[in-house]
């Protein structure tokens, strides 16, 4: 290895269900008709909120953020100055009466004139405020990963399958053109059978030891932990309190399984789109895996993860492979990644490991060209825009919550897989493993109350 060592049960709803929701948003109807702005809430306004998510949604004319929450007070100014700063510089200053503030997003959640909202907040509070914007018939911009648990996702799947709202995952591999032309190119036979893709995802660092310290007067800790254990406060835990730098709670597993989750959907999520295994899943999972001794965060280090699927391809996961997708099949190999890009300033992505974004065995995979009767691909230029379109149409977007669950269980099984030296059976119809009831106990966690998905009324 390279670099540093080592459900509530499914309810399908009906095609009229799924198409339409039931709880009609106030942008389909009266003033804010499909003609006009999609009103925008913001929940969470830290790292990802504020280089990506509100840069990346606010910049279409079709919307109009109209509130911002967060739970801590300051990041919460911050945003209002953000969101309030762009509209005020633009043409649309004379009618920009000013963004709301929430601390709670539940009050969020009752305003009526917001028809959509934005989730930006850490992995441990995705599927919760997901499925009570979904009951409040709003529409969702959903950070990656999906869920903390398998649970929480197919709890969130059958709400949003039950309103009918359009939730888009934010899984942006998708809107990057070099990862549908490699899955094109590899569903259509350039490289032969495929029979082998290999996954580079990096792995976390270990951490200092960290005493507790006293709660900062802006920040609604207890909210902030939300179903998780109640621990003592400390910064390296939380987010950093004078900047907008890679928060600690990423590599804490009360709150997230690191990489193999954070990163992990992404790439899953592309792969199963070359493989065209996307409404499924594996059959065995095993891995192995190195944990930090001490310090605060505990999340995976090096690690390696094999997944088999029936259709007879294995994946295998590393830090040891570079950051990307490889594509091997009988008659050569594509290799496809990000390129240089970052979602924020402070990813962790290696320049010399990751600058090339479409490679393969042979240059003349790449010239091919899709023919009109082969396999395409669902093609976009930006998963904010294409959300924000798919709202108004009331089309499938790019990432709906079906594939996105099926990309984050994944992750979470590999990461359960990475604990127990052992190989897993896994029936990815029924998302369970097969008689081993030790594993399944840890397809969901224990919630504290009153925060936490099993107590969302439904």
């Amino acid at each position: 290895m390279q670099r540093r060592k080592f459900i509530n049960k499914t309810v399908l709803g009906t095609a009229a269900m799924v198409g339409f929701p039931s709880i009609v948003p106030a942008h389909v109807l009266g003033k804010d008709a499909p003609s006009n702005k999609i009103n925008i809430g913001q929940i969470g306004c830290g790292r990802i909120a504020r280089s990506h998510d509100i840069h990346d949604t606010i910049r279409f004319d079709q919307a109009r953020y109209v509130a911002v929450c967060d739970l801590d007070s300051n990041r919460l100014a911050d945003a209002k100055t953000l969101v309030d700063d762009y509209y005020t510089k633009t043409a649309q200053k004379k009618e920009y009466a000013g963004v709301k503030t929430y601390e709670d997003y539940k009050d969020m959640l009752l305003d009526k004139d917001i028809d959509a909202v934005v989730i930006s907040t850490p992995d441990h509070w995705h599927s919760q405020p997901a499925m009570e914007a979904a009951l409040a018939g709003k529409d969702i911009y959903l950070q990656k990963p999906t869920s903390l648990t398998v649970r929480e996702g197919q709890q969130l799947r059958q709400v949003v399958e039950q309103t009918g709202v359009i939730l888009q995952v934010g899984t942006q591999q998708r809107a990057m053109a070099q990862f549908r032309y490699a899955a094109e190119l590899v569903r259509n036979g350039r490289i032969g059978q495929l029979h082998t893709v290999k996954i580079g995802l990096p792995g976390d660092p270990s951490g200092p030891e960290a005493a507790p310290m006293p709660v900062p007067s802006n920040l609604n800790f207890d909210m902030w932990l939300g179903s998780t254990p109640e621990v003592p406060y400390t910064e390296i835990g939380v987010h950093p309190q004078n900047d907008y730098s890679r928060p600690g709670w990423l590599r804490i597993r009360n709150y997230g399984a690191g990489m193999i989750t954070g990163w992990g959907q992404h790439h899953y999520d592309s792969a199963a789109w070359g493989m065209n295994t996307e409404l499924s899943g594996p059959i065995s999972v095993e891995a192995l895996a190195e944990f930090p001794k001490s310090g605060l965060w505990n999340v995976h280090e090096d690690f390696f993860v094999k997944h088999e699927y029936e259709n007879g391809i294995t994946v295998y996961t590393s830090q040891g492979y570079t950051n990307g997708i490889r594509y091997e099949g009988t008659d050569g190999w594509i290799f496809v990644s990000r390129g240089a890009y970052k979602a924020s300033a402070s990813d962790p992505v290696d320049k010399e490991k990751s600058s090339k974004a479409l490679n393969a065995s042979d240059p003349k995979i790449l010239e091919s060209e899709i023919g009109s009767n082969e396999t395409h691909l669902y093609k976009i230029d930006d998963q904010h825009g294409n959300w924000l379109d798919c709202i108004k149409t009331r089309n499938a977007p790019i990432s709906p919550i079906q594939k996105g669950h099926k990309a984050c269980t994944i992750c979470l099984i590999s990461d359960i897989a990475m604990q127990y030296p052992r190989k897993f059976q896994w029936d990815p119809d029924k998302e369970l493993f097969i008689g081993d009831d030790e594993a399944n106990s840890l397809l969901h966690r224990s919630q504290r109350k009153p925060y936490g998905t099993d107590y969302v009324a439904i």
